[in-house]
């Protein structure tokens, strides 16, 4: 399936002279093996010119190649012209770069093929792979074209992040001895936002582990990494501001450095979250003054009585802090599950927090319009860092006093929340989403709560970006306002499965979703072949 396809068991017989004895006419022939021949497809004579039969020079004989077949990718490439040629294998070959943004694209895949590298602005030849920048009208910004022929492989496009795509497209080509096909690749994803999400709080993982996933999700072409590092069981995370609440196997931000930096050079945007108000067990015990109780002084789990500014003031250094170490253009609020929303009443059931309502927003306010304003506080608080605010869709409320934030982007990972509305309430505000159907897309550990592990080919077979809650898609007007989706681990029961058997469990899911990220349409491998063709890459 893999490069050129050549005929094994006949041999190209071409004429090279006529000799004439005694009156006969005998045609003596070259036999060209189809093994043979140089890297650019141009046939050559014998290396004396001459036939096998005569001393007469012959002609040079010529090869013949069938079109080129489609390369077989993950995920798979959405436009291919074809040619006739060999195609293209990495064998003592260079790579030149043409401009110095893509030094780090060009020393990587140099590595991963075994090819030198001989840094910027050299003259590719044949056997070489040349990456260049060119910011062709109307491209998009991951978009890259990938040529191949005459011996050698271009790669361009209006952005570093295109050319790498364009490396990892090659790197899959001719992994174990494939051969990337002649002819023209033209690809970008349909999609802005491909993600992975861990939650690294519930359980820890080291990272070592976190930094395999980076280099799988990378070459996948995801370019997001969501890291849920606070929650009820733990703070994962080193802090120097609250270092009380830091659990004992936690992270260094030297090691989270080092995955950032790891991330960086994979074009994988890290996406933290620090879950509020609610989900901050690990913060209140340290601080148990901090805890919301009911009427009755029953202590809330995980939540924090969002009336005292106490609470506010530890929440914001803590995003102050991490602000200053993850520096990507994202940044996750959180804001799902507040207990006190649960209730029935939640202004009977919790008079201190109805009281703070009304005393900032007016009689009329209540306890969920206090929680949209808590949002909206540490909105602001990160307005300085210049951050893409991503909010759980059970942190945003309808029939309020106060709105949350028109720029807010909707995690839309559930219909199970308070109030509950369907994707398209959302989508009609002219809010834009991204996609974490829990029906699909949620590995979760001991599958408690009805969740089961998700599976690949369901995800391949009936789920698309549109696939927002259940499994109906919302109405095709909507799909520009759904900015892509993550799959996500979280680990409820921590211990009902180890590191190497989450990997293994997401191994297909993660290429089923990335490949229906990059084009949501059918694919054209059924789920048999795309199962064979990931064993394949992998191997």
């Amino acid at each position: 399936m893999w490069g050129v396809s050549v005929e094994k068991e006949r041999k190209v017989i071409l004429a090279s002279a006529l000799v004439v004895a005694g009156g006969a006419v005998a045609l003596t022939a070259v036999l060209w093996p189809d093994g043979g021949g140089d890297r650019t497809g141009a046939g050559r004579a014998p290396s004396d010119g001459t036939s096998a039969a005569s001393s007469t020079p012959a002609p040079s004989p010529s090869r013949s190649y069938p079109l080129s077949s489609p390369p077989r990718t993950i995920p798979a490439v959405r436009a291919f012209t074809p040619a006739r040629g060999p195609g293209w294998k990495p064998d003592g070959g260079r790579v030149v770069v043409q401009d110095g943004a893509l030094d780090d694209e060009g020393r990587l895949i140099a590595d991963e093929l075994g090819l030198s590298y001989d840094g910027v602005g050299g003259r590719a030849g044949p056997g070489d792979v040349e990456l260049a920048l060119d910011g062709a009208a109307g491209a998009g910004p991951e978009s890259y074209r990938m040529t191949v022929g005459d011996g050698r492989v271009r790669i361009t496009g209006p952005r570093d992040t295109g050319v790498f795509y364009g490396t990892r497209t090659l790197k899959q080509e001719v992994h174990g001895g494939g051969t990337a096909p002649e002819g023209v690749v033209e690809d970008e994803p349909a999609k802005p936002q491909r993600g992975f999400s861990l939650d690294i709080a519930r359980k820890h993982f080291t990272a070592g582990w976190i930094e395999d996933r980076i280099r799988e999700i990378g070459d996948l072409k995801y370019n997001q990494l969501g890291l849920h590092f606070s929650d009820d069981q733990a703070f994962r995370i080193e802090s120097d501001s609250h270092p009380e609440i830091v659990s004992s196997e936690h992270l260094s931000k030297a090691q989270v450095r080092d995955i950032l930096a790891l991330a960086d050079e994979r074009h994988v945007t890290v996406v933290p979250e620090i879950d509020s108000p609610g989900h901050l067990g690990a913060v209140i015990r340290a601080h148990p003054d901090l805890q919301l109780r009911d009427v009755g002084g029953v202590p809330t789990r995980g939540a924090v009585d969002i009336s005292k500014p106490a609470a506010a003031d530890i929440v914001d250094d803590l995003l102050k802090e991490y602000a200053q170490l993850f520096k990507g253009a994202y940044w996750h609020l959180g804001a799902d599950e507040y207990q006190a929303l649960m209730k029935t009443n939640p202004e009977a059931s919790y008079p201190q927090l109805a009281r703070a309502a009304r005393a900032r927003y007016g009689a009329n306010a209540r306890v969920q319009d206090l929680a949209t304003g808590w949002l909206g506080d540490r909105a602001a608080t990160m307005a300085p860092y210049g951050r893409k605010l991503k909010a759980w869709n059970d942190g945003f409320f309808a029939g309020g006093v106060v709105g949350a934030d028109r720029d807010l982007e909707v995690a839309y990972w559930t219909g199970k929340e308070y109030g509950a509305r369907q994707p398209v309430a959302y989508l009609s505000e002219g809010r834009k989403l991204t996609n974490y159907n829990d029906e699909y897309l949620y590995y979760v550990l001991g599958q408690p709560n009805t969740f089961v592990y998700p599976t690949g080919q369901r995800i391949y077979e009936s789920w698309t970006p549109r696939v927002l809650r259940g499994t109906r898609p919302v109405p095709e007007q909507y799909d520009d306002q759904i900015l892509g989706g993550s799959f996500a681990v979280w680990c409820d029961i921590a211990r009902a499965q180890t590191q190497a058997q989450v990997a293994h469990g997401i191994r297909m899911p993660l290429r089923a979703t990335v490949q229906k990220l990059w084009d949501p349409g059918r694919p054209e491998l059924t789920w048999a072949q795309f199962v064979q063709l990931a064993d394949r890459l992998s191997g």
